[in-house]
């Protein structure tokens, strides 16, 4: 069995720095972090694999915020394994995590995720397990020399791994670990001003296509106002008064 570690922190007012500058203030960065994690807890529900929420906080116990935005997506509230992170670093937290699956628990495949890829699905995340029985690292690419997931078979040197560009120094950390390397096809993030522009021209695309759209985060951005505008040659995002009549 495949195990997909969620890495999130509780949508709070800090979350999603990268999107500034934009119409969209503290409050919304965190409603809409809530509701792309919703979208992803969900896509692992619906898959063959089982759900860690690696959460990041100051105590033991998972934010009471961010356990509600977790189970109130899924079918079966249960289906959430909850744990701390461990480590300093996002490379670290990852590595701790994975480290700990493969070697400690026994685990044959894991995934680390963050909830910042609100298009992944059931068969994106199914389809990254079939390849790592094939291979010993599979690499979810997105723009930008980034990565939406990273599965592993087995362990490698995880300190800054995740250094930019992220998928080209997991690769190499996966190479020198003697591992062969692979990966599944490009999906989106929504970290940046750009990224949102983007999600949202593909949110708007596939609902008039009548295609699968990630369900709480586009009704998130429709209730916040969210579009776009364009002058013929650049998207850029705009937010609605939503506080008038």
């Amino acid at each position: 069995m495949t195990t997909v570690a969620v890495l999130c922190d509780p949508p709070r007012t800090g979350v999603l720095p990268g999107l500034d500058p934009s119409p969209l203030s503290a409050e919304d960065h965190a409603a809409l972090y809530g509701a792309m994690c919703a979208d992803t807890v969900r896509a692992v529900e619906e898959s063959a694999a089982d759900l860690l929420i690696n959460y990041r906080a100051e105590g033991e116990d998972p934010p009471e915020d961010l356990r509600t935005v977790v189970t109130d997506a899924l079918d079966d509230p249960d289906a959430a394994r909850f744990e701390p992170q461990v480590g300093s670093t996002f490379s670290g937290r990852v590595g701790n995590t994975l480290t700990h699956l493969l070697e400690t628990e026994g685990e044959s495949a894991v995934v680390a995720v963050e909830p910042t890829a609100p298009f992944l699905a059931r068969g994106d995340l199914d389809g990254l397990a079939m390849k790592l029985r094939r291979n010993d690292v599979v690499l979810g690419p997105a723009s930008s020399g980034r990565v939406y997931a990273a599965a592993f078979g087995a362990t490698i040197d995880f300190a800054d791994a995740y250094t930019a560009p992220a998928v080209t120094t997991l690769t190499d950390r996966a190479l020198d670990a003697g591992l062969d390397v692979d990966y599944a096809p490009m999906l989106p993030v929504v970290k940046t001003p750009a990224d949102l522009a983007g999600a949202l021209g593909l949110i708007e695309a596939r609902e008039r296509a009548g295609r699968r759209v990630p369900e709480h985060t586009a009704e998130c951005l429709s209730d916040l106002g969210v579009g776009l505008e364009t002058d013929g040659s650049e998207l850029t995002v705009s937010k609605a008064d939503t506080d008038r009549p």
